[in-house]
């Protein structure tokens, strides 16, 4: 159930861009963890639950790293912990750490649920025109990630089935997966000349062609548009000033809580956890609906 993959290819680029462009850019903590815990949050409701855990793990693992390798390189900071080798350990550069991890966590999680929602048509029906060799090939990039996973299951499948590399010693393993490895790369050539050939049989990318969709603008795109756009408004202008600039040299600066500041704050907070609670209404829905049956 994905619900909000249902609004228009150009307003889901859009909210993409603006999403991910303010995270990477506003260093501010609150800014930091909305985006964190609503990408956490988001790819919860449109992943499957098998890989939730895993996930999680994988970035909780990835986070601490991070936050506690910065200090190692980073020895700036008006306040020491501690000394290692010499070197202070300072309480900023703990700090600068855990937000850049929160940063790179929160953003691999969107670009997660970026590639879950926006997918290869729809990212043909937006570039097709204008850059339609690059976006054939960025579509079959994103593509080709999940179906290369599945086809390397089925590859290792099929010769366990044969009894290849049935044996529990190590490099019976490495041969398998050499073996699983080798034929995977010539699928993937094989996969993606097949690919080229047919997008040309079709004329693809050929002046005057006309092109067959099925997205419509809605008005329901619209009041996203809007809403997109409002928002867009506070986020400039909090970015523009001084109202959520923070620091985290020489000393972390204290969060803000003024005017300006806040709206900021809601304002991200609302576009970011936009997504979540639309697919939590149509869930709400659909539970509805089969209750009633």
């Amino acid at each position: 159930m994905k619900a909000f993959s249902s609004f228009h290819p150009i307003v889901l680029v859009l909210y993409f861009g603006v999403v991910l462009i303010t995270s990477m850019f506003a260093s501010h903590p609150v800014i930091l963890i909305e985006a964190l815990l609503s990408g956490i949050l988001l790819n919860i409701m449109l992943s499957e639950r098998k890989n939730i855990l895993s996930d999680l793990g994988f970035y909780l693992f990835l986070f601490i790293v991070i936050t506690l390798t910065n200090p190692l390189f980073s020895h700036n900071g008006a306040t020491p912990l501690f000394f290692l080798n010499g070197n202070a350990i300072t309480k900023e550069a703990l700090i600068s750490g855990l937000s850049i991890a929160t940063l790179l966590t929160g953003v691999i999680y969107w670009f997660k649920c970026y590639s879950i929602i926006m997918s290869s048509d729809k990212f043909l029906y937006i570039f097709g025109r204008t850059i339609p060799k690059l976006s054939l090939i960025f579509s079959m990039v994103l593509r080709f990630l999940p179906l290369f996973k599945v086809q390397m299951r089925k590859v290792g499948n099929a010769q366990k089935a044969m009894g290849l590399y049935s044996g529990d010693k190590y490099m019976d393993k490495v041969k398998s997966q050499l073996s699983v490895f080798s034929v995977m790369i010539t699928w993937a050539l094989e996969n993606a000349v097949e690919t080229g050939d047919s997008m040309k049989a079709r004329g693809y990318g050929l002046k005057g062609k006309s092109h067959y969709s099925l997205f419509r603008f809605k008005k329901v795109d619209a009041v996203m548009l809007v809403v997109i756009g409002v928002i867009c408004i506070f986020l400039v202008t909090g970015l523009a000033s001084s109202s959520i600039k923070f620091n985290y040299y020489p000393k972390v600066d204290n969060v803000k809580f003024g005017i300006l500041s806040v709206a900021t704050y809601i304002s991200f907070g609302v576009l970011a956890f936009l997504p979540f609670f639309v697919e939590i209404k149509e869930k709400i829905k659909w539970n509805y609906f089969v209750s009633k049956i």
